[in-house]
C-alpha cells in the first residue's frame, strides 16, 4: 500500500483524486490537506485531515497529489519533491514552461516520479476515437476536431479570473485537449491559435481555437464558455470515412452526484450519446462508447512507484503540452503561424 497525501479539495480533490486513490487497491488515502475537515469526513470519516505543510513532512507518506490552484502547483511540487515525495499534479502541471521544465529535472534529480492527471486519455470517447484511428477505419484522418463547449456565462470564483494566477480556459481545458491531440497524431509541424475574452467584465481567456498543422492534416483544438449548443465534442474527417461525437465522459458528473469509481457501470456511456461512424458510401451507424475508467492512471501511478515503470503520463509529456500552450499565446498575439519548437 502506497500512503498518498491529496493536497486540495476542491472539485479537483473531491470528484478525481481522492474517489481514484481511495478505488485503486494499491494506493492508501491517508490524508488530505483540506480547511474543510467536516466536507471530508462526510466522504472519508477515517481520513486524516490536515493542512499541505503536514502532508509534506510526514515521512510516511510516499505519493503526493496537488488539487490547488494552478499558480500553487509548481511551487508545493516543487516542495513535495524536495521532501522525497511521488508527485502527481492536476493540470495545469505549471503556469509556465520554465516552472515545468524544472518540475521534470528536480524529480529526475531526485529519482522519483512526476505525473500529470491527464486522465482524459481515459474518457469513454477519447478510447472510442484512438480504436477508430489506430485500426484505420476512417482512412487517413485529414481534419480531426476536438472540442469542448460549455454555457457557463457567470464569472467564477476569484483566483479562476486571475490572470496573474494562471488562470483562463486555455490553461483549464487546454492541457487535456492539447494531449489528447498529441496521443492521436504526435507532435506538430506549426501552429497557430486565436484566444480571446467573450463574457461581460471577464479578465481571462474563455474562448481559445488552436490549429496543429501535420503536412496537409489539420487538427482544430477548440473551447468556449458561451456555447448554449455545444459543437461535437469529436469530429474526425478521413478519407475513408467521418465520425462524430457530441457529449461528455460520464465519470465526473456521477461521482459528484455519489457514484463511486468501482460501482459498476460508472463508466459506461447512456447509448443516446453514441457516436456516428458515415462512410463515404453514405452507408452509417452507430458507435457504440467504449468504457472510461479513470482508475487506469493511478493503477499506472502505483505500478510506477512500486516497479519503476514509466507513469501513465510524464512530466515530459505535460511539458510539451505547456510547450504548445506558450506557443499558442504567441500565436495569438502575433497572430501567425508558428513552427514547432523542438526542446533544446
Amino acid at each position: 500500500m502506497i500512503r498518498t497525501g491529496v493536497i486540495g479539495y476542491g472539485l479537483g480533490g473531491m470528484a478525481f483524486h481522492a474517489p481514484l486513490v481511495d478505488a485503486v487497491p494499491e494506493l492508501e488515502l491517508a490524508a488530505i490537506a483540506s480547511s474543510r475537515a467536516e466536507v471530508v469526513h462526510a466522504r472519508y470519516p477515517d481520513v486524516t485531515v490536515t493542512t499541505p505543510d503536514a502532508v509534506l513532512a510526514d515521512p510516511s507518506i510516499q505519493l503526493v497529489v496537488i488539487s490547488t490552484p494552478n499558480d500553487t502547483h509548481a511551487p508545493l511540487a516543487r516542495r513535495a519533491l524536495e521532501s522525497g515525495k511521488h508527485v502527481v499534479i492536476d493540470k495545469p502541471f505549471a503556469t509556465n514552461l520554465a516552472d515545468g521544465e524544472a518540475l521534470v529535472a528536480l524529480a529526475k534529480e531526485k529519482g522519483l516520479l512526476v505525473g500529470a492527471f491527464h486522465n482524459r486519455r481515459w474518457d469513454g470517447d477519447f478510447l472510442t476515437v484512438r480504436k477508430l484511428v489506430e485500426a484505420g477505419t476512417l482512412g487517413e484522418v485529414m481534419l480531426a476536431e476536438l472540442r469542448w463547449d460549455r454555457f457557463r456565462p457567470d464569472l467564477a470564483q476569484a483566483w479562476k479570473e486571475d490572470p496573474d494566477a494562471g488562470a483562463g480556459i486555455l490553461a483549464d481545458l487546454g492541457p487535456h485537449l492539447i494531449d489528447q491531440a498529441l496521443q492521436l497524431f504526435g507532435t506538430p509541424e506549426a501552429l497557430s491559435a486565436d484566444i480571446a475574452v467573450q463574457r461581460e467584465n471577464g479578465r481571462t481567456d474563455d474562448y481559445f481555437e488552436l490549429t496543429l498543422f501535420y503536412g496537409a492534416r489539420r487538427v482544430t483544438i477548440s473551447a468556449g464558455r458561451l456555447f448554449v449548443t455545444p459543437r461535437p465534442r469529436f469530429w474526425l474527417h478521413g478519407t475513408k470515412a467521418d465520425f462524430a461525437k457530441h457529449g461528455l465522459d460520464p465519470q465526473e458528473p456521477r461521482v459528484k452526484d455519489g457514484a463511486r469509481y468501482n460501482d459498476p457501470g460508472v463508466g459506461d456511456e447512456e447509448a443516446r450519446y453514441h457516436g456516428t461512424l458515415t462512410r463515404a458510401d453514405g452507408s452509417s451507424e452507430i458507435v457504440p462508447t467504449e468504457t472510461g475508467d479513470y482508475r487506469l492512471f493511478y493503477a499506472g501511478i502505483a505500478r510506477a512507484i512500486a516497479d519503476g515503470t514509466p507513469p501513465p503520463v510524464t512530466g515530459e509529456e505535460a511539458v510539451m503540452g505547456l510547450r504548445i500552450i506558450e506557443m499558442a499565446r504567441e500565436s495569438a498575439r502575433e497572430g501567425r503561424r508558428l513552427a514547432f519548437q523542438s526542446p533544446n
